[in-house]
């Protein structure tokens, strides 16, 4: 993919209104032939172009459902690569900024993850007993692996329900590369601690011995989201100390202490929703992205929402996508000069795709 210009849509040192209304005419001349996807840790100025909003699992099924020959994906680049494996191949997928990408998936790649899975055979017959679960927050290559060894994809709405799926399917789950929303979720299914163990790519055995290789049903991948590990359980009592009758709302990407002590734990569709629902006057303290936070703010002024963490920080790799590059992209296509395709091909395409459709076909 080739880089591309902040400035391409626009002369010399252009307002950023300049470039919001240059947005909007693209938009009008455009019409059907782009669909814009807009993840909620979007910026505002971003996320109010999109044509549909969401968390990775409903703009995955957006992407595969839509007859647009363009999409453009505001989101990092796993999500792009996830929504160009569920389109066909005459529809073409962007991601305005290249440099979107995400620290957590960089935190697990093919070869590490092959390597885990050698190691795993040396003790016990891998495919026979362990089911793959990539998070969706990974690669399309390790998506690939998961569809190659009778795995799956699994976002932070689906959790739940595909790892019940993958012990469906055998006795272990190797589940990566998320540690927390694999640990919070299987606690949540009533699991044990004594029956997780986490696995560091850089250790022997992932710093395991064998004897709790062979004990463990699920083995985590040391894996993080650096957003979601600022938020402590001390934040949590210091809330409840400040704002008697407060809800705290957390994402399951948080630690374990956070989410312990949560009076709810859910996605960020799940999070929007117990919004939605309460009554006015309701308080929130909520544990996510920043940018979904002050969104909630604005939209419910009756129910005072607060940011759980007050260390303000937001997911920096979803900022790297700005009116500039959205506006770059919708030029691109009007001249049919497009820039920054992300594409899936061959083998990793094939494999991938299986292992996405198993997680659509249970919801």
């Amino acid at each position: 993919m080739s880089a591309i210009s902040p400035l391409v849509c626009m002369t010399d040192s252009p307002s950023e209104q300049d470039v919001l209304l240059r947005i909007r005419t693209l938009r009008h001349k455009l019409g059907k032939r782009v669909l814009i996807l807009g993840h909620h840790y979007q910026r505002e100025e971003v996320f109010g172009f999109a044509d549909v909003t969401g968390d990775s699992l409903k703009l995955s099924q957006s992407a595969s459902r839509t007859d647009s020959p363009f999409i453009i994906f505001c989101g990092v680049h796993f999500m792009a690569e996830t929504a160009d494996i569920l389109t066909r191949d005459d529809q073409t997928v962007i991601l305005p900024d290249p440099a979107a990408g995400c620290s957590m998936a960089d935190m697990a790649d093919l070869p590490q993850v092959s390597a885990a899975w050698n190691e795993l055979s040396g003790i016990l017959d891998a495919d026979a007993h362990i089911t793959p679960i990539t998070y969706i927050n990974s690669t399309a290559a390790l998506k690939a692996f998961c569809g190659q060894h009778g795995g799956s994809v699994c976002t932070s709405s689906n959790a739940q329900r595909i790892l019940a799926w993958g012990w469906r399917q055998r006795d272990k789950i190797l589940f990566f590369p998320d540690e927390h929303l694999g640990r919070n979720s299987a606690l949540a299914m009533g699991l044990g601690d004594e029956d997780m163990i986490v696995w560091d790519p850089f250790k022997p055995l992932g710093g395991n011995s064998e004897e709790d290789i062979h004990k463990a049903r699920l083995i985590l991948w040391r894996g993080f989201c650096s957003v979601h590990q600022l938020f402590k359980a001390q934040h949590v009592h210091d809330m409840r100390q400040q704002h008697p009758g407060i809800q705290v709302l957390a994402h399951p990407e948080c630690s374990r202490y956070v989410c312990d002590i949560a009076d709810m734990v859910g996605s960020t569709e799940a999070i929007i929703r117990h919004v939605e629902a309460a009554e006015s006057g309701q308080a929130f303290a909520i544990g996510t992205e920043l940018n979904l936070v002050n969104r909630l703010r604005l939209r419910f002024p009756d129910k005072p929402v607060h940011f759980l963490s007050p260390t303000v920080c937001m997911c920096s790799t979803m900022f790297r996508i700005d009116p500039a590059h959205l506006c770059a992209s919708l030029e691109g296509i009007l001249a049919n000069k497009v820039e920054n395709r992300v594409r899936v091909a061959g083998e990793d395409r094939r494999w991938a795709l299986m292992s996405l459709e198993r997680m659509l076909s249970l919801g």
